[in-house]
């Protein structure tokens, strides 16, 4: 069985977001990171609250994969750099935003635009948007790379969140189980 950490970006994921859709979807299986710094996101505050997940998760018979989002993404990377021996069956990384565009929030400036994406110790894999304000698919691209992960882009999904309206993401699924097939 997986266990699946969700890990959405500032401010969590709202109720309409691909990502509450599935954990409420695989119930138990699915562990939420709880970090203090939702709105004002510190990174150190934030990679504990994976680890807590993954203490958390791991505690289940299976491997764990990790399903981060925007911000989420920078999170789990680090999380998986500091950690490199913990056993993660994927790392399924939705719509990074550049922490060096002009769009990347502010609130996340002061901790989170020294990462760097570098290779992950785990299979992974990217998804992009062509028309995600925070990060151009190029960039993204970029970020695929340097963490030696798969690559996918999707066409006008925005910044793939609830703005973008997909509800339970059906491609999203089909991509996560090309990353973990069961």
């Amino acid at each position: 069985m997986t266990a699946y950490i969700i890990i959405p970006g500032i401010d969590g994921s709202d109720g309409r977001h691909w990502q509450t859709l599935w954990e409420r979807e695989w119930g138990a299986s699915a562990v939420r990171i709880s970090p203090a710094s939702w709105s004002a996101p510190e990174l150190d505050d934030w990679v504990g609250a994976v680890q807590k997940a993954y203490d958390n998760a791991s505690r289940q018979d299976g491997q764990v994969v990790l399903i981060a989002h925007s911000l989420g993404c920078w999170a789990a990377s680090a999380w998986l750099l500091k950690n490199p021996s913990s056993p993660v069956g994927g790392a399924f990384l939705v719509a990074p935003p550049d922490p060096a565009g002009p769009a990347f929030p502010r609130q996340a400036a002061s901790t989170f635009t020294d990462v760097s994406a570098q290779p992950l110790p785990c299979p992974a894999l990217v998804v992009a948007s062509v028309d995600d304000p925070y990060c151009t698919p190029e960039t993204a691209a970029a970020f695929a790379a340097r963490w030696e992960a798969r690559f996918h882009l999707v066409d006008a999904c925005g910044h793939i969140n609830s703005a973008s309206d997909l509800g339970s993401w059906q491609h999203g699924r089909e991509l996560l189980n090309s990353l973990t097939p069961h």
